[in-house]
């Protein structure tokens, strides 16, 4: 890919009204500003807005399971339907993208999607993602499209990852905005109000949270609001909102791809000898594990946890793992090798 990835997430506040209409002159500012910045980037566009949409046509909308899958299916026609009519003027085509857990957690299955969106890009196609709701199991779900846009963006190389939100981005305790955060640490997640829009399912919690998903990954970060004139474009220069700077780390695809795309299946907590080891960028042995919550087969995913619980890292099983009694009679047996444990 010649031009750098550009991920960019509208949630369903950013762009419907309290009514749940979408709201068409903020659709014309999306399409007027990605259209400047196509040349420059190879551009996704993340979206909710599908069930905000599609819920006014159902009769007594209470936001049950199956009425929220209704309202996507209604709703998703309606605003690819929107968004291109305004993206239409400036040239630009537009590709629905509808995805599935599973779709980043099976590494082929990833891959495909990638070389799709290429041909989308080469052709200057520009993607639409949103999570296919009317089909996705409920225990496979994405938790909003926060981590859609972080899975997308982590697990393409993106150059970074732009979260459009209902406020102009995370406020201090005096409601003013904190224009950069270089590590999104426990101070500045304290930060995040645990109020959410009525329209979508995330809130700043979740896009901190992201966020140092994609920072850890070497991915840049932007949370801002589209109320901002040239939002998007004072936005990837920096100029607008929160930025959440990348660490200076260099971190293989296919390892942003196992950080971020893989399935979690269970928690191993480590003792310190195990946890200066795994920094040290060594394999991860039986002898260092103190707890696993759940029993995990070969080739599945795991978090690593130091004594108190805090993540340090995931890691693809070498072996399989039930219980901690097979753990203590391998106790010099690799779990876990250190080309597939990814530091976090």
């Amino acid at each position: 890919m010649k031009k750098p990835v550009l991920v960019i997430k509208f949630g369903s506040a950013s762009i419907t009204t309290k009514g749940g209409e979408i709201d068409e002159r903020i659709v014309l500012e999306i399409a007027r500003q990605t259209a400047q910045l196509q040349s420059t980037y190879n551009i996704v566009l993340v979206s909710s807005g599908a069930v905000a949409a599609g819920k006014r046509f159902l009769v007594n909308y209470a936001g049950t399971l199956s009425e929220r899958k209704a309202a996507a299916a209604i709703g998703n026609p309606l605003l690819v339907r929107k968004y291109s009519t305004y993206f239409k003027p400036f040239g630009i085509a537009l590709a629905q993208s509808l995805c599935e857990r599973q779709h980043f957690a099976n590494r082929a299955q990833f891959l495909q999607l990638k070389d799709t969106y290429m041909e989308l890009w080469k052709n200057n196609v520009i993607p639409i993602a949103n999570e296919n709701d009317v089909v996705s199991n409920t225990e496979l779900k994405f938790s909003d499209n926060d981590e859609l846009a972080t899975m997308i963006g982590v697990g393409f190389d993106a150059e970074q990852i732009l979260f459009s939100t209902s406020v102009p981005g995370v406020l201090d305790t005096k409601g003013n905005v904190v224009p950069e955060i270089k590590v999104i640490d426990k101070e500045a997640l304290s930060l995040a109000r645990k109020d959410k829009s009525s329209l979508g399912l995330g809130g700043m919690t979740s896009k901190l949270n992201f966020a140092r998903l994609a920072n850890q990954m070497g991915v840049r970060a932007v949370i801002f609001s589209m109320q901002t004139p040239e939002a998007i474009i004072k936005a990837v220069n920096g100029a607008t909102g929160t930025v959440c700077h990348a660490l200076a780390k260099k971190v293989s695809s296919r390892n942003k791809w196992l950080a971020s795309g893989s399935i979690i299946k269970a928690q191993v907590k480590i003792d310190e000898g195990a946890v200066q080891a795994i920094k040290n960028r060594k394999s991860l042995l039986a002898v260092g594990v103190i707890h696993i919550n759940q029993s995990f087969d070969t080739g599945e995913v795991f978090q690593i946890a130091d004594r108190n619980g805090a993540v340090i890292a995931v890691a693809k099983a070498k072996i399989d793992v039930l219980d901690m009694n097979s753990i203590q009679k391998k106790k010099n047996v690799a779990i876990a090798h250190a080309d597939n444990i990814v530091l976090m």
